[in-house]
């Protein structure tokens, strides 16, 4: 039987399959499908959100980046509604780093307010992590220049959801405490 429980569980199924051999950048090397757990869970838990379309696609947002996954295996899955959301998610992993970040701030004003959600919670998830467990072998540069990065992306987002908003100030602020300023010259 088919109701929001089993396609949240469905998603997280499929996403825990295609992220299985995926580790996370951080000095523990954590499993990567703790990431899109977590942005699942800050949506529900500090947003409110209940839409079981935007938090499937949370689960599910990194699986076409990320991994061999496709838009129409996505779609076969788990609808248009769905996919649609991951696609709006999706950088172009053909590009290079700096022109994916760039796309984001450039595309962040003109993504669905549902796929502003999942972006703003993606971003909360990756400050954080940034702040208490960066990647290995980043220094504190590149983790602030990281910080003004997802500022710039959340700006575009902006006017979705109070409490995912707040949220990600109070999560930015304290990266910023704990890495520490830029340096004065």
């Amino acid at each position: 039987m088919k109701n929001d429980t089993t396609e949240l569980l469905a998603a997280l199924r499929f996403a825990a399959r295609k992220h299985s051999y995926q580790r996370r950048k951080d000095e523990d090397a954590s499993p990567f499908i703790n990431h899109p757990i977590a942005v699942a869970e800050v949506l529900a838990r500090i947003g409110g959100v209940a839409d079981i379309a935007v938090l499937q696609a949370a689960v599910l947002h990194d699986t076409i980046e990320d991994t061999e996954t496709t838009l129409a295996e996505l779609e076969a899955e788990f609808g248009a509604e769905v996919a649609g959301l991951v696609a709006e998610m999706t950088d172009d992993k053909r590009l290079r780093s700096r022109e994916r970040k760039r796309l984001q701030v450039e595309h962040a004003p003109g993504l669905s307010g549902r796929a502003k959600l999942i972006k703003i919670s993606d971003k909360i998830c990756n400050v954080t992590d940034v702040t208490h467990a960066p990647p290995a072998g980043w220094s504190d540069e590149r983790r602030r220049e990281y910080l003004d990065w997802t500022e710039a992306v959340v700006a575009g987002c902006r006017g979705v959801n109070a409490a995912l908003e707040k949220t990600y100030d109070e999560r930015l602020a304290e990266g910023r405490r704990l890495i520490g300023e830029r340096p004065s010259l």
